[in-house]
C-alpha cells in the first residue's frame, strides 16, 4: 500500500509539473470564468468560479476519491485580497476504472467568500487553477482567470443557488449522534465511523477527511442497520510512519439520494 501511495503521489506531481504547453491540450474540454458577484454589508465579497465542461467530462470535489485529482488554487497574484474561502456545492459520486470518484458533471459554480485586505475598495482577483478533468481518461489542466470585483454589485442568482446547494449540518439533518472508533493496524489506523442518521439506508457514500492533508484515507466500506450508518476505512500517513489523529479535525460528509450531510468532529464512542 505504501508503494501504491508513493506512486500515486509521483504521478500527481509529475502531471502538474508538465509545462502549460503540454498540460493544456485538453483545455478546450473546460471553460473557466469568474462571476464577479457582490459586496456584502459586512464588507465581505461573494464571487464564484464557473467551470463549464464539455459533454461527458467531469471535474473533482475538494476530496476527489481514489481516482481523482484534488483541485489547487493560487491567489497570490491578486490585489487587495485578504482571504478566499471556497463554498463547495454538493457533489455527485461516479465510478471510473472500478474506483470511486467524487465531483461534478457539466458545470460547477464554486462560490468564493472573499475578505478584502482594505475595506471599501475593489479586489483584483487573479487565480491560477490546477484541476483534474475526466472522461475516459483523467488529465490535469492549468487555467488562469481574473476579474475586478468592485465594491458594489447585486446578488447573482447563479451564485445564490450554488450557495444553497451545500451539505446541511448534522443538526439540520437530525443526526442524533456520531462517533469514531480508532485502532492501530500495520502502517496506519483503522477508523470505524457511525452516524445515527434518519433515512441512513439512503446514503450512497461517506467521505472521511482529516485536518492533515498528508493522511491518505481509503474508500470506506458502508453498512446500515437500525438507522445507523457505519463506515469502516483505513488511514495512512504519506511518509509511512506513525501519526496522531486529531478527532476534532475529522470531517464526515454523507452523500445520498436525499440530502448531503456535513459533520464536523468525531468523538470516541
Amino acid at each position: 500500500m505504501r508503494q501504491f501511495i508513493a506512486l500515486a503521489l509521483l504521478c500527481l506531481v509529475t502531471a502538474f509539473a508538465v509545462p502549460v504547453a503540454r498540460a493544456n491540450p485538453y483545455a478546450d474540454m473546460v471553460r473557466a470564468e469568474v462571476l464577479p458577484g457582490w459586496r456584502m454589508p459586512d464588507g465581505q465579497h461573494v464571487a464564484a468560479l464557473r467551470l463549464v465542461l464539455a459533454d461527458g467530462w467531469k471535474t473533482y470535489w475538494r476530496a476527489p476519491g481514489d481516482a481523482g485529482i484534488p483541485p489547487l488554487f493560487d491567489w497570490s497574484g491578486s490585489g487587495n485580497l485578504g482571504a478566499v474561502t471556497p463554498v463547495w456545492p454538493t457533489p455527485v459520486v461516479f465510478w471510473q476504472n472500478g474506483m470511486r470518484s467524487i465531483g461534478y458533471k457539466r458545470e460547477l459554480i464554486l462560490p468564493l467568500k472573499i475578505a478584502p485586505q482594505r475595506a471599501g475598495r475593489a479586489v483584483d482577483l487573479q487565480a491560477h487553477v490546477q484541476l483534474g478533468i475526466c472522461q475516459d481518461v483523467c488529465v490535469p489542466v492549468d487555467l488562469r482567470v481574473s476579474a475586478s470585483l468592485p465594491d458594489a454589485g447585486r446578488p447573482d442568482p447563479r451564485i445564490v443557488a450554488a450557495m444553497t446547494d451545500v451539505p446541511v449540518s448534522g443538526a439540520e439533518a437530525g443526526v442524533k449522534w456520531a462517533d469514531c472508533a480508532v485502532s492501530p493496524i500495520q502502517d496506519g489506523l483503522r477508523l470505524t465511523a457511525r452516524v445515527a442518521l434518519p433515512r441512513a439506508g439512503e446514503a450512497t457514500a461517506l467521505v472521511v477527511e482529516t485536518a492533515d492533508p498528508q493522511v491518505w484515507v481509503a474508500e470506506p466500506e458502508l453498512s446500515h442497520k437500525g438507522g445507523v450508518l457505519t463506515a469502516q476505512t483505513r488511514l495512512m500517513h504519506m511518509n509511512g510512519g506513525a501519526f496522531a489523529l486529531d478527532r476534532s479535525g475529522l470531517r464526515l460528509t454523507v452523500l445520498g439520494t436525499g440530502q448531503a450531510v456535513d459533520i464536523r468532529g468525531c468523538p470516541a464512542p
